[in-house]
């Protein structure tokens, strides 16, 4: 139940025990949405409990230094329901997701792990076809899998397969990829048409049928970011905007950063099918999930050069400008619209669409 009041929750009777506190008493689908409620969890359970100056930072990644070596660390795990969709399966979408999250820290991904828990009953045919997509998914993005788990719980006690992953990267450059370089005036910058990846996944789940068939835009961006990288210094923080959309990435953009955001409804990319499903459900394409996304915001001098390099790249081709950073309205994201006004853009608060990913 919420009473709308943040608690402080007590664990045993030691008084130098933690502390944490909550607007919630249970888990709900929303904290694991990606917008405010993943947000509380984080900021006022994990971070608490494991604060240390890797961790404080919020990023995809841990950015960390081991005898002049600096490495980006990242883990997900992918609960996607259903584990096969159009454009893809849980097991590519497990190796781009890695990579990407290792990618948009300015790393190079090298290794990954995979952890797999499967349901009693399951297909041997399907845990194969899902293997075989992986050792694709490592390579195109030129990524070795070296380390891995298998658990099987109990017919009812799962659903079908659930993947863990970590990834390993390195850094060969100096670029700082951090919100504490975003300045006003920068450009904002994506690489293709945004929703793609959520709306396929509800499509098939819930059995709806378009004109056109949606896809999962699931791929790996690694050498995307690569190919920006070796042109601009100036790429000052990149994300991809999975869960919670490109809304809730550009908030947190915003919070961490303390600076305003502005987005343009008109260049926004959205394709005709993804627009159709949105009003016919009631979504906003925002807030949709995206797998093959990369958002850049880089300074308003490189960022024609930055935006022909994306569109000289397979999957940067419809890339586009679709906003720019202001010093006025400080945390919030503001979006002109097509008529000409404005409306805030604000962090998804429940859950849209869950299991997404």
């Amino acid at each position: 139940m919420n009473s709308g009041i943040k608690k402080t929750l007590h664990l045993g009777s030691d008084p130098d025990c933690m502390k944490f506190s909550s607007t919630y008493e249970k888990i709900l689908l929303g904290h694991g949405s990606g917008g405010k409620l993943t947000s509380e969890l984080i900021k006022n359970i994990f971070l608490p409990a494991f604060y240390n100056p890797y961790l404080s930072e919020l990023g995809d990644q841990a950015i960390i230094s081991i005898n002049g070596l600096k490495i980006a660390f990242t883990t997900d795990s992918y609960v996607v329901d259903p584990i096969f969709f159009p454009g893809g399966n849980i097991g590519e979408l497990a190796i781009n997701g890695t990579v990407n999250d290792l990618a948009v820290g300015g790393a190079k991904p090298l290794f990954i792990s995979a952890g797999f828990i499967i349901e009693e009953g399951f297909q041997i045919s399907d845990l194969c076809l899902i293997v075989e997509s992986m050792k694709k998914a490592c390579e195109r993005a030129d990524v070795l899998l070296v380390t891995g788990d298998t658990k099987v719980v109990e017919k009812g006690k799962g659903d079908k397969i659930f993947i863990n992953t970590s990834g390993i990267g390195v850094i060969d450059h100096d670029i700082e990829i951090s919100p504490r370089r975003v300045k006003p005036g920068d450009k904002i910058l994506i690489n293709g048409p945004i929703g793609l990846h959520g709306i396929a996944i509800l499509s098939k789940r819930e059995g709806l049928e378009f004109e056109i068939e949606i896809q999962s835009d699931t791929a790996p961006l690694n050498h995307l970011v690569q190919d920006i990288l070796s042109i601009s210094k100036n790429i000052h923080w990149m994300r991809d905007p999975t869960r919670g959309g490109i809304s809730s990435a550009l908030n947190e953009l915003a919070q961490s950063a303390k600076i305003g955001v502005e987005i343009w409804e008109p260049e926004i990319p959205i394709p005709e099918p993804v627009k159709a499903a949105c009003e016919m459900l009631g979504l906003d394409p925002l807030y949709v999930a995206n797998e093959g996304k990369l958002i850049v915001v880089v300074s308003p001098e490189d960022a024609e050069k930055v935006l022909e390099t994306m569109q000289n790249n397979p999957f940067g081709k419809e890339a586009r400008i679709i906003g720019e950073i202001t010093e006025e309205h400080p945390g919030v994201v503001l979006m002109k619209t097509i008529i000409g006004g404005k409306r805030v853009v604000d962090m998804l608060a429940g859950e849209q669409l869950p299991r997404i990913c």
